[in-house]
């Protein structure tokens, strides 16, 4: 008799949805964010968004900009600051490999999810993503509006 781990679902605290429209993502990454208490009690009420939010990287190290954590309302005088830039918990080759890869292909490091992992950590899924233009985002959209509506046909016939 095999016994299955039953996977716990990771919890998101917040998801940039808009990335995969304006961007053609690539290579995903998972790192760790350095949080103060308020941050993460803000975190988990789900109000957070990272709709503008991107990574660089500074002094050997890499940061999360412009990533919108809220207050949080029962921490008075001892709450965050917003929006202020936090740094992210990775290796040194993987900051090495995004760095390059912005310095030279011209790419750009998007924050697609903030979530907590089955330890209750908060992390981050950075993306490796390319910009699109205006009319490669109007042919992706064509692309997803003909699998829906062929997925439809499909479930109508049988």
């Amino acid at each position: 008799m095999t016994s299955k781990k039953t996977v716990a679902p990771r919890k998101i605290a917040a998801d940039n949805r808009r990335a995969r429209f304006d961007f053609e993502l690539g290579e995903t990454f998972e790192a760790g964010i350095s949080l103060t208490g308020t941050e993460v009690k803000s975190l988990r009420n789900g109000k957070a968004t990272i709709g503008e939010s991107y990574a660089a990287q500074k002094e050997g190290e890499m940061w999360l900009y412009n990533a919108y954590i809220p207050e949080y309302l029962e921490a008075n005088r001892f709450n965050h600051e917003t929006r202020r830039p936090r740094k992210l918990l990775l290796h040194k080759r993987q900051i090495a490999k995004l760095g390059q890869a912005v310095e030279r292909e011209g790419m750009t490091v998007v924050a697609t999810k903030i979530y907590f992992n089955d330890r209750g950590r908060a992390k981050v899924e950075l993306a490796l993503a390319k910009g699109r233009k205006a009319h490669d985002k109007r042919e992706a959209s064509k692309e997803r509006d003909w699998a829906r509506d062929k997925a439809r046909l499909m479930r109508e016939r049988g």
